[in-house]
C-alpha cells in the first residue's frame, strides 16, 4: 500500500504507535501533542483507534497541525466508519479483522488499507483480492513470532505488521523476521502519560524504541528457518 509522498506506512518505523485516547482529554488537542512527541523521537506515523469519543478529531488535528506525521485511523469496523474515516483525513486505515463487505470498501479506498486477518485463509483471501500488507491481529494470542513465521512461509508476496499485546520486550523477535517491516504496539502511547501531558516521557520512548530495533530490522532472519 501506498502511503501519501510515495512508500508505505509499514517502512516508516519499526513500532506503528497504537493510540487509544483516555475519554477524559480534549482529543484533538491530545492526538497533535502525541503526534508531536513521537515525531521528536524518531517516529513519523501514528495510528489512532476509533475506540474513543473524538478519535476522528484527533485524526483531523495531526493531519492538519502535524503534517509530518503519517496519521491513519485504526479499529475500523464497518464502511461507515471507513467512509467517516477517509473524511476526518486519515491517510491510511487498519482493521482488526476484514468482513466481505469491508473487504470490497477497503479496496476501492481512495488511501492505502491494512486490513487485519487471523488466519492463514484469510490472509490468502487478501492476498486473492489484491492486499499485499496485512495486519495479523491479536498476534500475541495466536501464537506470536513462531505463529508469523509459519503464516509468511508458504505466503511470499505478503509482507505483516503484527499488531496486538505486542511490548517492547517482545518487538524484536518479530522485526528478525523477514517481512515484518514494523510491528504495531500501545507501549509509546500508555494512556497515563497522555493523560498527564508526559510528552517527553511519550519522546523518549519513541527515541527508544528506533535505537533498539533498528537493529533487528538490518537483518531480517528468513522464514524458512
Amino acid at each position: 500500500m501506498t502511503a501519501p509522498g510515495g512508500g508505505s506506512p509499514l517502512d516508516r518505523a519499526p513500532v506503528i504507535p497504537v493510540v487509544q485516547l483516555p475519554e477524559d482529554v480534549e482529543p484533538a488537542q491530545a492526538g497533535r501533542e502525541v503526534a508531536t512527541a513521537l515525531l521528536a523521537g524518531g517516529i513519523p506515523v501514528i495510528e489512532i483507534t476509533l475506540r474513543s469519543e473524538g478519535a476522528l478529531a484527533a485524526v483531523t488535528a495531526v493531519r492538519e497541525l502535524v503534517p509530518d506525521v503519517l496519521v491513519g485511523a485504526g479499529t475500523v469496523l464497518d464502511v461507515g466508519q471507513l467512509e467517516a474515516a477517509v473524511e476526518a483525513g486519515a491517510q491510511f486505515v487498519v482493521t482488526p479483522g476484514t468482513t466481505a463487505a469491508l473487504r470490497q470498501a477497503l479496496t476501492d479506498l481512495p488511501v492505502p488499507a491494512l486490513p487485519g486477518a487471523a488466519t492463514v485463509s484469510e490472509v490468502m483471501a487478501l492476498r486473492d483480492a489484491g492486499f499485499d500488507e496485512v495486519k495479523v491481529f491479536p498476534a500475541e494470542p495466536l501464537g506470536g513470532p513462531a505463529f508469523v513465521r509459519s503464516v509468511l512461509a508458504p505466503l511470499r508476496e505478503v509482507r505483516v505488521c503484527p499488531t496486538g499485546g505486542i511490548t517492547a520486550a517482545r518487538a524484536a523477535a518479530y522485526l528478525e523476521i523477514e517481512r515484518v517491516p514494523c510491528v504495531g504496539g500501545s507501549w509509546l502511547t500508555p494512556a497515563e502519560l497522555v493523560r498527564t501531558g508526559d510528552w517527553a516521557g511519550i519522546t523518549r520512548r519513541a527515541q527508544h524504541a528506533t535505537t533498539t530495533l533498528g537493529s533487528a530490522l538490518a537483518s531480517p532472519a528468513s522464514v524458512e528457518q
